[in-house]
């Protein structure tokens, strides 16, 4: 006993390090395409190709960085993606809370065909949308403007944030409704006051995954924007991309200025996103 007892923890801490040691290259693994761009983009493009996969620069050429912010303008793309993927977010965000709340709450023959509806919305391939979407867009005058880019973010998000919101109203319990309602309390206040503070986890979940596709779309950015004073982020590498020459550095330096809003907000509601996208996995 005393024999198996001195080998338990030997065993146990062997274990923990090679668990330790899997994730930490699982980590590192994550984390490398970000340090493989930023090497690429303080080099200079000649320096680029070679068989090494990391290159260690002799001169950093910050330069790249100044060329990618003025030349790309950064700053102007940024403006209309923050526009867009706002509008994009806020519309979806508000729409999905109503249907999972309409869905959840209500009964009625029609309750499962609108799960079927929104489930099916998440296997509508995005290229198939597009031929279509432009003929329309071009018939109610939405080419070319911010608000033909929002509406089909908007409805390439809606489905997963409907059952985002679903997954979490059904852990809550519907006698805090009854008892508002009781009270006074319309409709609206009830959902305002009520059910949305409770919703909270799923809504940071919602916020941040919708922000994360849509900040970097760049398919429907490229077939319904034609100006230039109104494209998104992901044009900036454009700037640097010609017929017979590319400057790939200042475009690695385009990525990584681009990466970076995203990759913060990930970093900081990770957690959050977790508890909403796994709130009413255990509720039967």
């Amino acid at each position: 006993m005393t024999l198996r007892a001195a080998r338990v923890p030997t065993i146990v801490l062997a274990g923990r390090s090679i668990l330790y040691f899997f994730l930490i290259a699982l980590a590192f693994l994550q984390i490398f395409p970000l340090i493989w761009v930023f090497d690429y983009s303080i080099l200079r493009s000649g320096d680029l190709f070679g068989p090494e996969l990391l290159k260690i620069p002799t001169v950093p050429q910050w330069n790249n960085y100044v060329r990618a912010w003025v030349d790309g303008k950064i700053f102007r793309y940024f403006i209309n993606s923050a526009i867009v993927v706002a509008g994009s977010v806020l519309a979806s965000t508000v729409i999905s809370f109503c249907s999972a709340y309409a869905i959840t709450r209500m009964k009625g023959k029609l309750v499962p065909l609108a799960m079927v509806a929104v489930t099916a919305g998440m296997v509508v391939p995005i290229h198939t949308t597009l031929l279509p979407n432009f003929i329309w867009f071009n018939y109610f005058k939405l080419i070319d403007t911010h608000l033909g880019l929002i509406i089909p973010y908007v409805a390439f998000t809606l489905s997963f944030n409907t059952l985002v919101y679903i997954g979490q109203l059904r852990t809550l319990p519907r006698s805090m409704e009854e008892s508002a309602f009781i009270d006074g309390c319309s409709w609206p206040r009830i959902l305002w006051s009520v059910v949305a503070p409770m919703c909270i986890p799923a809504t940071m979940t919602v916020f941040v995954m919708t922000f994360l596709n849509n900040w970097n779309e760049f398919i429907m950015a490229l077939v319904y924007l034609a100006t230039d004073s109104l494209r998104t982020l992901p044009f900036s590498m454009y700037k640097f991309q010609g017929e017979y020459r590319s400057d790939y550095a200042i475009q690695f330096a385009c990525m990584f200025l681009v990466a970076i809003v995203p990759l913060v907000m990930f970093f900081v509601f990770s957690r959050r996103i977790m508890a909403g996208v796994t709130a009413g996995a255990l509720k039967g």
